[in-house]
């Protein structure tokens, strides 16, 4: 028998088809956008819209399409080699550059340039150049010295540069920079003796130091014992003039200094302090 012609055969076929039919225009009428991206409406394939916002979908299959594109932080690792202004060898610049799509321009882009296309023509290229140009301002030694300056440098100029195609361009790092053995082993040494000279430096300064203390001190000692000798002169001179314009200041010492005993009279000897009216006993 043949099954071709029989109807029910033919019933089913032609309902599967339409079931598949059917799946095929339902998956192909809604299109899902996912948090950190935008879709992109295309019509006969002309762009349309490219801000369809996230969420579930709907646009007419066959006539319509939507593309997914991810505006989220994008991010290029590079690693080039580059010359300083005296000519030293930088064997592995290795650069990191973090951008994303100005959602204003996002229609420039997609028709200019291709959201796939943006690497390959945009950023490698102009890192590229920008930081082998700005590299090439700093000899070596100065290179070392001012990596920070030098990152900013890029930055700033590969931020203007790409703005005009509607990249931004958040952040720009210089992982690493790596020249020539011969040359980083004469920056080693020099700055190793740059260290020595700076601590015998230090050293002398705090010896130099030291003496000054020491001298400060004994000027501070040879002045004081000046003062307490003027003091001393002084006093002598004070208690001289007493004693010239004044005898009884004699006497006025010699009680002060009195014990209260009469000393013995030996012989003739007779007691300076005291006289014969004053003698105990005198009459």
């Amino acid at each position: 028998m043949n099954t071709t012609k029989d109807p029910n055969v033919a019933k089913i076929i032609t309902i599967a088809v339409a079931v598949c039919a059917a799946l095929i225009l339902l998956f192909n009428l809604f299109t899902t956008i996912p948090e950190g991206y935008t879709g992109c409406t295309y019509r006969f394939g002309q762009l349309v819209n490219t801000d369809t916002g996230t969420g579930l979908k709907v646009h007419l299959p066959f006539v319509e399409s939507i593309k997914r594109v991810d505006i989220r932080a994008q991010v290029n690792e590079m690693d080039m080699t580059a010359y300083t202004k005296d000519t030293q060898v930088i064997e592995s610049l290795k650069t990191k550059t973090t951008y994303m799509y100005d959602r204003g321009q996002l229609d420039s882009i997609i028709r200019n340039i291709g959201i796939n296309n943006v690497e390959t023509t945009l950023i490698l290229p102009n890192v590229s150049s920008i930081s082998k140009n700005m590299t090439g301002k700093y000899k070596g030694e100065e290179l070392i010295q001012n990596r920070s300056a030098l990152q900013e440098d890029i930055e700033e100029e590969l931020r203007e540069e790409l703005k005009k195609y509607g990249i931004i361009v958040t952040a720009f790092n210089i992982l690493d920079i790596d020249f020539e053995d011969s040359f980083e082993e004469n920056i080693r040494l020099k700055v190793a003796a740059e260290v020595e000279a700076q601590t015998t430096k230090n050293k002398t300064a705090t010896l130099e130091e030291e003496a000054r203390q020491k001298v400060i001190a004994a000027q501070a000692e040879a002045d004081a014992e000046k003062v307490r000798a003027d003091a001393e002169a002084y006093a002598i001179k004070v208690v001289q003039e007493q004693l010239n314009s004044s005898p009884e200041y004699v006497e006025l010492q010699r009680v002060q200094k009195w014990d209260g005993k009469w000393p013995e009279v030996m012989g003739s000897t007779v007691n300076p302090f005291v006289t014969l009216g004053d003698a105990p006993g005198a009459g």
